[in-house]
């Protein structure tokens, strides 16, 4: 008796595929584009096997595409990822996600004495890679938030 070795699940007609997540990353990636909050059919695995990365996460998400911001806050936690979206059951963009270098208005300043805690000014950061890992410097008050306290607006 032949035992069944992979899971399918169904092609999309119409959406997006965000494809080589790392696998400690993705309910990061869920929570900050809000996945947990739509009504669109998604699919998503963690710690599925990759020939690249060892391991990976990946969403499937019908009839939704994403905006640049959003992508870009994919890029931040999740500077490996691929973006594919689909139409009609056909691949119509496939690409890598870019690591901004400027980030506005979408991450706050984890230092609770910086202006845009406490007036409507808009957050600024600059992209810092320190050894592989992505780091934000603010514009006003120059602390530098890291992952670990990076909270997205």
């Amino acid at each position: 008796m032949d035992k069944r070795k992979e899971l399918k699940v169904a092609a999309l007609e119409n959406g997006t595929v965000i494809d080589h997540i790392p696998a400690a990353s993705l309910f990061h990636a869920l929570r900050i584009l809000k996945l947990d909050k739509v009504n669109n059919q998604i699919y998503f695995g963690t710690n599925l096997h990759s020939e690249k990365y060892g391991l990976k996460g990946i969403i499937k998400i019908r009839d939704r595409y994403f905006k640049n911001e959003e992508i870009n806050k994919i890029a931040l936690v999740a500077p490996t990822a691929t973006i594919i979206e689909i139409k009609d059951f056909y691949v119509v963009r496939k690409e890598n996600v870019d690591t901004p270098e400027i980030v506005e208005n979408f991450v706050k300043c984890f230092n609770p004495k910086c202006i845009t805690n406490h007036q409507a000014v808009p957050t600024r950061f600059k992209v810092i890679s320190d050894k592989g890992e992505l780091k934000l410097r603010c514009h006003y008050c120059e602390k530098i938030t890291t992952k670990d306290t990076m909270e997205f607006k």
